[in-house]
């Protein structure tokens, strides 16, 4: 069969058409559609809402249902309304009498609708009537998650798409993002004579000014990548097309002879591991006494768009690895994998493992996927009609730019990454203070357009990973060649790579697998250093060869304990290293020091 992309000679008749010129006609249409939809597929909404409204229409049942809710909402609201109406009128009799303030809260289990929801804590969301303007709020909410799940015959993503685009549509609406209808921006405005509103005005055209001029949030400014974060000494002891690899100075006077490398995703930039002083891992490993190497990705821009996973596994874990062993000469590795980057490192250990090469020690997982089947939210942005739009758009562009990637993570989040800061900012006219955190997670990289391509088709479309059918060097590579341990990490409240989805590497190995589940987020779960307050994490080790427990029984058996999992990791590497020797010299012949941590390529905007 002659290759779809390959040029044709022209079609017979009077426009002379060669399928070449018609598929990049298609191409640059898509393209368009993608710049003005940012990214989002207009087919993929249509079919979706055409699917659910098609059965929901041919199921009475479930609209009874409906419809049976709609009457109890309206009469629990009429009741709260006239009850909280009553109490406002007698508070309003004791004040005259007695001469004092008194305020008509409803008590929080008097409400029908219980609160949990962050954007109604404040007890000024209990007095009238913005105790029924939240309750008629949490009640459609309720009412539209029962509309559009449980319809039989929708196909399941399009279920989800509508369930979510739902949830979007709410979000924006909701009371407490409007001013007259917030009752702490109203106190505030109220307090201070409206200048909040002003102030909120001047962020506001701050902001919109930042982003034309294609400017840095605010928040960076505080946190200057090698002054305020990043700071760990060390030196780049090499670089390729794709990565520049740091070796860290050691602070002990012995070390473990087995060096860790760590490999960031490429979607990051590395210091997310190297934040502040005080929470930056790379620190506390190389004060414990460990050798640390750490992979720094170049932000990629055309040049790189034909850069594949092959490539970045070549340039980047494979290069580590063989500049690793020319520095610590006969050691073994701990590698250790973050997000996508943990991924990569599955791939290229169950390589290794296949051509029975044996320079890894262990292996560990910080959040990331392996068998990519229940994905989690994020799928919801990752089908053909969506992929077929972002591939035109990056062949235009040679990469898939970050703002594209940063709107998809904040409409999964989009209470907190959007909402929450547009009141606190614009309405309380309170800039958010400064955090290590944020300011990296603003200094987002691209991605190539055929990495990424290869990426989202080959794991998130169709798991070849997990199903085996992965090539490396035109051969597969399957993860239970690994006879390893495996140290895997997953966080409670990851709408990235969710803790079930990560826990799969249960079913993908039969080597050791020691899993973790720790408290916080995607970012927050694995930046928690020792001393952070209120964390705690889950723990248990399966043995080589032992029984798979479901996801739900890990979590019953597993035991718990208060504060950070970094101290039980640090445990566990030790358990697997060699006696404490000197340290190694910092590069070697092959691999001089070219320059000062943190490198060229972090600095790349």
């Amino acid at each position: 069969m002659r290759d779809p992309h390959t040029p044709s000679t022209p079609l017979t008749g009077p426009l002379g058409i060669t399928e070449e010129s018609a598929n990049e006609l298609d191409q640059k249409t898509f393209a368009a559609i993608a710049q003005l939809t940012g990214g989002q597929s207009p087919t993929l909404n249509a079919m979706s809402l055409m699917d659910w409204a098609a059965h929901l229409s041919a199921s009475p049942g479930k609209q009874l249902l409906l419809w049976q809710k709609a009457m109890d909402n309206l009469q629990q609201l009429q009741q709260l309304a006239a009850g909280s109406v009553v109490n406002q009128v007698q508070n309003g009799v004791q004040q005259a009498a007695q001469g004092t303030r008194l305020s008509a809260i409803t008590p929080p289990e008097a409400l029908p609708t219980p609160i949990t929801d962050r954007r109604f804590a404040d007890p000024a969301w209990q007095q009238w009537p913005f105790n029924v303007m939240q309750q008629s709020f949490l009640m459609q909410e309720n009412w539209w998650t029962d509309a559009t799940t449980g319809v039989r015959g929708v196909d399941p993503h399009h279920a989800d798409w509508v369930s979510f685009t739902a949830r979007q549509w709410l979000g924006m609406m909701a009371p407490s993002n409007y001013a007259l209808t917030n009752p702490v921006v109203l106190k505030r405005t109220v307090e201070e004579n409206g200048a909040n509103l002003v102030r909120g005005m001047q962020y506001a055209l701050e902001d919109m000014q930042r982003k034309m001029r294609h400017e840095q949030p605010p928040i960076s400014d505080e946190f200057v990548v090698g002054k305020d974060v990043a700071t760990a000494q060390g030196k780049v002891v090499l670089r390729t097309e794709l990565m520049e690899l740091i070796q860290y100075s050691p602070t002990t006077k012995e070390v473990r002879p087995e060096p860790i490398l760590i490999v960031p995703a490429w979607i990051m930039k590395y210091y997310i591991l190297d934040l502040s002083p005080e929470n930056s891992m790379i620190r506390y490993l190389v004060d414990q006494g460990h050798t640390v190497f750490a992979i720094s990705w170049k932000n990629p821009g055309k040049t790189e768009h034909n850069m594949g996973m092959e490539d970045y596994l070549n340039e980047g874990f494979f290069a580590a690895m063989d500049a690793i062993s020319s520095i610590v000469p006969d050691q073994k590795v701990h590698a250790t994998g973050y997000c996508l980057g943990g991924t990569l490192l599955s791939i290229g250990a169950a390589t290794m493992a296949r051509d029975k090469d044996e320079r890894l020690a262990s292996m560990t997982l910080f959040a990331a996927q392996t068998d990519f089947s229940e994905p989690g939210e994020l799928a919801l942005f990752i089908d053909e009609s969506q992929l077929n739009l972002l591939q035109a758009q990056m062949a235009e562009r040679g990469f898939l730019d970050s703002s594209q990637m940063a709107g998809a993570f904040t409409w999964l989040r989009s209470y907190d990454l959007l909402w929450q800061r547009m009141v606190q900012e614009y309405l309380l006219g309170e800039r958010s203070r400064g955090m290590d955190l944020m300011a990296w997670n603003a200094d987002s990289t691209r991605m190539p357009a055929r990495m990424h391509t290869e990426y989202l088709s080959q794991m998130f479309l169709h798991n070849d990973l997990a199903r085996g059918r992965y090539l490396v060097g035109g051969h597969p590579v399957v993860l239970n060649d690994l006879k390893i341990p495996v140290y895997a990490v997953g966080t409670e409240s990851d709408h990235v790579a969710p803790w079930k989805s990560v826990y799969k590497i249960h079913l993908l190995t039969d080597t050791e697998v020691t899993f973790v589940l720790t408290k916080g987020g995607h970012n927050a779960g694995i930046v928690s250093e020792p001393g952070r307050p209120r964390r705690h994490y889950r723990i248990a080790t399966r043995p080589a060869y032992g029984s798979y427990k479901t996801a739900d029984s890990w979590v019953q058996d597993a035991e718990m304990h208060q504060g950070s999992w970094w101290e039980n990791w640090h445990a566990w590497l030790d358990k697997n290293s060699g006696a404490q020797q000197a340290t190694p010299a910092m590069g070697s012949k092959d691999y001089p020091a070219l320059e000062d941590a943190p490198g060229l390529y972090v600095m790349e905007r």
